[in-house]
């Protein structure tokens, strides 16, 4: 598959508005290695190979196992997700498939318990965001397989 065109040249300031919402995920109220599951899990539902590729890779420098990397698609049915994990995950699926269900009441009142007012806009950033990379990477085409990772620091 040929790449169409490079967001970053094509739009230089679309990609820098971009980046400005990554800039703040890096440092919201949202633990990093959670950031990254809920990108990557978003990437699996929209078939986003380029961001697959690099969540994957961001996760595991991050430390992540490969056991849930590998199950993370059948979350529901494992046992090493923890509650907050879930309520994040169940978040990131009804808001990436807004236009199935509109985020039903009962999404929002598992992750609630788990999410104050200002988690709960910032984890909600983070799925549109990476949405809107899925969307400009399938678009673009963009070539998986190339993406390296940083050097990351955690927070929260």
């Amino acid at each position: 598959m040929k790449t169409r065109f490079n967001i970053a040249t094509a739009s230089p300031n679309v990609y820098k508005a971009m980046m400005g919402l990554e800039e703040h995920l890096h440092h919201c109220s949202i633990e990093l290695p959670l950031i990254h599951l809920v990108k990557l899990r978003a990437s699996q539902i929209n078939e986003c190979a380029y961001c697959l590729d690099m969540h994957w890779k961001d996760l595991r420098a991050l430390g992540e196992t490969e056991q849930r990397l590998y199950s993370l698609d059948a979350w529901r049915e494992c046992p090493w997700y923890s509650d907050r994990e879930r309520a994040a995950l169940a978040w990131t699926e009804a808001v990436t498939r807004v236009a199935v269900d509109q985020v039903p009441d009962a999404v929002f009142d598992a992750v609630r318990p788990h999410f104050n007012d200002t988690e709960l806009a910032d984890l909600t950033c983070a799925v549109a965001t990476i949405n809107a990379w899925n969307r400009f990477s399938i678009a673009a085409r963009s070539e998986p397989g190339t993406y390296q990772p940083k050097k990351h620091t955690q927070h929260a």
